[in-house]
């Protein structure tokens, strides 16, 4: 070895470490300290120390959390249910049940499996999804969970989940000691939103000529009438959602784009969001490096909608598309006409739209809202991946309408009634 070589230094700084161990009796976990010091340099690697030593980084292995869920008609109270999950371990594994385990525990889904799955998989926090969960943990499905998936704890919020039989749905997780509870999201269910479009529809039927009672305002501030469902008497709940600036930063990116980021530009209602709005986005992402994504405000909403739309407020609608892996930044509320200013304030490279939508306004010669990024040839019109719009999933529930209303509304109804009424704080969130 050269002796002016930098290992033949650390090597003799090691021979006078040793001496001196060995005669003023120097503690032994002092000498380790002072070895692993010694050898931090970069000339060396674990194959050089001397003696015989070698020094391996023993990496820690992950917590893998789980949860699972029908996430029917998935909203901003599922999204952030996993971002709590997620928070528990370092990956998040979500379970996604099959069709017919809602069809049998909860009643007819809104959306079908593969709908529901590009949902989950566009959710930021989640790392993995298994299609085809079970509604209930079972035995054999938890020790699948612990020896294939490597699951350490199973999440739930801390609303009960309750077999048609009774039991705890979470029983077994909980008896095995690797259960941990999120605090549910105030102010939404599924349940709830399409209490909502069955109000929407009784609304119209009842009177078409109160514009002024807009169901977009009732639906935002909750001073909607509340109908009787069908004998029940739990009334149809209107949304008691209450917005903080505290979640709009826990469903925020917190980035800015890169100095040289081409930066793509797509707006909408983005109402019930829903897979056709998360693939048009995935689309729009990957024709630049940076998605901003413009949300049309409520009145804005029911001027070119109907004063029946949205089903769901601004801050509700803002909070979804937040969650979206895909998008990097929302404009909350944002204008309905796409303008230079706007265009060099937010150094917009590309505005896009895609081919199915809930009209075609914005094709006609006169008001088109992209007159402006037409005119500066960045407007761009995308092939949607999928035929599906907001009026697509009313429709669905409209068609169905006794079953989702007594089959699965009714049945939730009592449920959800009595979790409002016997709740208490939960820390965490």
């Amino acid at each position: 070895m050269d002796p002016d070589s930098p290992n033949s230094d650390n090597l003799r700084s090691w021979g006078k470490f040793v001496a001196t161990c060995l005669i003023g009796g120097v503690v032994v976990t002092l000498g380790a300290t002072a070895l692993l010091a010694s050898f931090s340099s970069p000339y060396h690697g674990d194959s050089q120390l001397p003696l015989g030593i070698s020094f391996r980084r023993r990496k820690k292995k992950p917590v893998r959390v789980y949860m699972d869920g029908c996430f029917d008609m998935m909203h901003y109270g599922h999204c952030n249910a996993l971002r709590q999950a997620r928070a528990l371990g370092d990956q998040l594994v979500v379970g996604v049940v099959s069709d017919a385990e809602i069809i049998v525990n909860k009643g007819p889904p809104v959306t079908p499996l593969h709908e529901r799955m590009i949902m989950v998989k566009a959710v930021k926090w989640v790392d993995e999804v298994i299609p085809d969960a079970p509604y209930a943990i079972t035995e054999d499905f938890m020790k699948k969970l612990f020896d294939e998936y490597n699951i350490d704890y199973i999440i739930h919020g801390d609303d009960p989940c309750v077999l048609p039989d009774g039991t705890d749905a979470y029983a077994l997780a909980k008896k095995a000691g690797r259960y941990k509870q999120i605090k549910r999201t105030e102010g939404v269910s599924s349940t709830d939103i399409v209490g909502r479009m069955l109000l929407c529809v009784r609304e119209r039927s009842i009177n078409e000529s109160h514009n002024h009672s807009s169901l977009q305002r009732q639906f935002s501030h909750g001073h909607g009438q509340k109908f009787d469902d069908g004998g029940s008497g739990s009334g149809t709940r209107v949304s008691h959602f209450l917005p903080t600036s505290r979640r709009i930063v826990q469903f925020s990116n917190g980035k800015g784009p890169g100095q040289d980021a081409r930066i793509v530009y797509i707006d909408g209602a983005f109402d019930l969001f829903h897979a056709g709005h998360v693939e048009i986005l995935r689309l729009a992402k990957e024709h630049g490096d940076f998605l901003f994504v413009g949300i049309h405000t409520d009145q804005t909403v029911s001027a070119k909608r109907g004063v029946h739309r949205p089903i769901m407020n601004l801050h509700e609608r803002s909070l979804s598309v937040l969650a979206c892996r895909y998008v990097d930044e929302v404009i909350i509320g944002a204008p309905w006409e796409v303008s230079r200013d706007m265009i060099t304030t937010f150094n917009i490279s590309l505005v896009v739209h895609g081919t199915v939508a809930e009209n075609d306004d914005f094709q006609k010669e006169s008001g088109n809202p992209y007159d402006v990024p037409i005119s500066m040839g960045i407007f761009k019109v995308l092939d949607s991946p999928l035929d599906i719009t907001t009026t697509t999933i009313i429709k669905r529930i409209v068609a169905n309408h006794e079953a989702y209303q007594q089959k699965r509304n009714e049945k939730k109804a009592a449920s959800e009634k009595r979790y409002y009424e016997g709740k208490s704080f939960v820390t965490g969130d």
